[in-house]
């Protein structure tokens, strides 16, 4: 286990990190917005799925694999991108009604909590932040350095969840209010593609691995 005293300290930097808005609290708002509350907490479930599957690769070491090869790097790197643009111009092609959607609830839930999923794993960002936030807080004398990594981890999953979850809720709350307004849907639909199609952007320019 880690050292307990480091733990305030640990919960205090994290809350600040996972509170402050980014592509994952992006994705969770414009879902929130645009089918719902239920739906933005489902995104948010999907997305820490992920967080548990860069917390298992910085616990056994895939992380520092990924870092030291530019291939492994930029292959997941382009293909987080590639995946969001997909969605930002699946979402500005969509000509569904709204209607539509509502009928195949349970279907769009489930594509809501897998896309979360994917979104998060495919972001090479979160492994590079997983592998050098966790080990500051990591003590060699204190243990399995591989429990100590998925403890940690998982207090910051919890701590993730919470802040996207609190985001679905207040951007659900908002969604509700707008949600039966044609002009908002159009409006929404533009926004939300521009939104995936410039996270894929600034994703594929920014952070390029060289070996």
């Amino acid at each position: 286990m880690p050292n307990w005293s480091i733990l305030p300290f640990f919960i205090t930097t994290a809350l600040i990190l996972v509170f402050m808005p980014g592509p994952n609290t992006l994705y969770v708002v414009n879902r929130s917005i645009h089918q719902g509350r239920k739906a933005g907490i489902v995104s948010s479930l999907g997305i820490h799925v992920g967080t548990l599957v860069h917390i298992s690769a910085a616990a056994f070491g895939m992380s520092a694999l990924l870092l030291s090869s530019a291939l492994a790097f930029n292959t997941v790197k382009y293909l987080g991108a590639a995946y969001l643009v997909y969605l930002g111009l699946k979402t500005l092609l969509k000509r569904k009604k709204i209607e539509a959607e509502e009928k195949a609830g349970e279907m769009s839930l489930s594509r809501t909590f897998y896309q979360g999923i994917i979104v998060h794993i495919l972001n090479p960002k979160s492994a590079l932040f997983f592998f050098a936030f966790l080990p500051q807080f990591i003590d060699a004398k204190r243990g399995s350095m591989i429990g100590q990594i998925f403890f940690l981890g998982a207090i910051l999953m919890l701590l993730g969840l919470l802040s996207d979850s609190t985001y679905a809720l207040l951007a659900g709350s908002l969604g509700n209010l707008v949600r039966g307004n044609p002009r908002f849907q159009r409006a929404n639909r533009y926004f939300s593609g521009t939104v995936y199609i410039g996270l894929g952007t600034v994703a594929a320019l920014t952070g390029s691995h060289k070996k």
